[in-house]
């Protein structure tokens, strides 16, 4: 299977994909709202998103933003951060849990990065920040690496997901190899 495609990103504005607000939890739609109102750009990403194109309820909502996990806390008084190596913000509503990540940057060459290290097979990299389009390289699957951006309520697709999905096919991002390395538990999904 070809790698997929970066730099040309596929951008549905709302009138051409069937997301609506309708659909997603006031929390969430609370988080991005509040996210965006902060200046920051914020967007549904992930398992989500996929549901709601299949028609599927989703069992959770993430949101990915270019807010620091700091000024994700400081925007949200409801939030807690967690996580070492993966530093995200939960914003609790009650029982129910947003979780916040800041755009991540990836890393191709492991020996290359001084911010990895190796923990028997398994790749182990801190915090590297970085932006929308670096943050598309670092998800596991196509599938769920759309982007449903609340600023315009459009669907961002950076790596041919609306053609998997509708294939019913399921396809890393980049060597799957290196992406199972990095999470043994993406093979499970």
């Amino acid at each position: 299977m070809p790698e997929p495609l970066l730099g040309h990103p596929r951008i549905l504005p709302r009138s051409d994909h069937s997301i609506s607000r309708a659909q997603i939890s006031k929390n969430a739609l609370n988080v991005l709202y509040g996210l965006h109102k902060a200046g920051f750009e914020a967007c549904l990403v992930g398992g989500g998103v996929r549901d709601l194109l299949l028609g599927v309820t989703p069992k959770d909502f993430d949101v990915a933003t270019s807010a620091l996990p700091e000024q994700v806390r400081a925007t949200f008084r409801n939030s807690r951060l967690i996580g070492r190596r993966f530093r995200l913000a939960h914003v609790h509503y009650g029982p129910e849990i947003i979780e916040v990540a800041t755009y991540r940057a990836s890393h191709d060459k492991a020996e290359d990065d001084a911010d990895a290290r190796l923990d028997g097979d398994r790749i182990l990299r801190d915090n590297v920040y970085g932006t929308r389009e670096e943050d598309v390289i670092r998800r596991d699957f196509t599938v769920n690496a759309l982007y449903y951006r609340i600023e315009d309520f459009s669907l961002i697709d950076h790596v041919g997901a609306l053609e998997d999905i509708a294939a019913r096919r399921l396809r890393t991002i980049g060597e799957p190899e290196a992406r199972y390395r990095e999470d043994p538990v993406r093979m499970l999904r």
